[in-house]
């Protein structure tokens, strides 16, 4: 990675971060049907994004000189997540949360790294199913469930 880009990336996503907990003290504190406002999940967001970025901009500062040889640029799998992440968001409401999330995150498992099918399930369903009764049950929040037929 080059130095240059990751301080500077570090910075714009510090900032984003910094906007995403501003603004999600605008959004209103509950929610009809949940005990968990819809504020929460921006400004959880927010703090990872700063704590995050933060972290990346000390780690640039214990990079080793480059030898000037770059990493190639892989498109491919960039548009591979982002049209599956697109797909995702169209698809949410009606096939519901927990199949959605999974289906996103074998592909973007297996785009990043192919094989390894059983973990790349194993995660995906854990996380899925984990969030899904994490937010809906103990936090009595609402996602979208499965699909009615």
């Amino acid at each position: 990675m080059s130095k240059t880009f990751d301080r500077f990336a570090s910075i714009a996503f510090l900032l984003i971060g910094l906007l995403f907990v501003i603004e999600s003290r605008s959004i209103s504190v509950s929610s009809y049907g949940s005990t968990v406002g819809p504020n929460i999940f921006p400004m959880a967001l927010g703090a990872i994004l700063i704590l995050l970025s933060i972290r990346l901009l000390f780690e640039t500062t214990k990079y080793k000189p480059e030898d000037g040889s770059k990493e190639p640029l892989q498109y491919k799998k960039f548009i591979i997540i982002f049209v599956s992440a697109a797909v995702y968001a169209g698809v949410l409401e009606p096939i519901g949360y927990v199949i959605s999330t999974f289906i996103f995150l074998l592909i973007a498992f297996q785009t990043m790294e192919r094989g390894k099918w059983l973990s790349s399930i194993i995660i995906a369903g854990v996380f899925s199913f984990g969030v899904y009764y994490f937010f809906v049950e103990f936090l009595g929040g609402s996602l979208p469930g499965f699909p009615q037929f």
